[in-house]
């Protein structure tokens, strides 16, 4: 049997902080060293998963390309929680 993810959506919550006056995406680097971008499908999800009071930005999927352009990510996770080792990464 084999087993199909769901489609992504649409659009996306994607967690953003404040850096040199700028909104930036909230990047995380993993245990591994790697880049993630989490992201949400619903801004209850990005509550309970990330943190009540993150700024965000709603993103496309072109959103979310451009911003992969502008500033490379390894992996991109939808409703996921961090992991506690998963730091801030500074970028975009």
């Amino acid at each position: 049997m084999t087993h199909t993810p769901p489609p992504f959506p649409p659009v996306v919550y994607a967690p953003t902080v404040e850096r040199d006056d700028t909104q930036r995406l909230a990047m995380h680097r993993m245990h591994d060293d790697k880049v993630a971008l989490f992201v949400y499908s619903a801004m209850d999800r990005l509550a309970d998963f990330y943190s009540p009071e993150s700024a965000w930005v709603l993103m496309s999927v072109a959103d979310l390309q451009a911003a992969h352009e502008q500033a490379p990510y390894d992996l991109l996770y939808l409703d996921k929680r961090p992991s506690p080792g998963a730091v801030e990464a500074g970028r975009r």
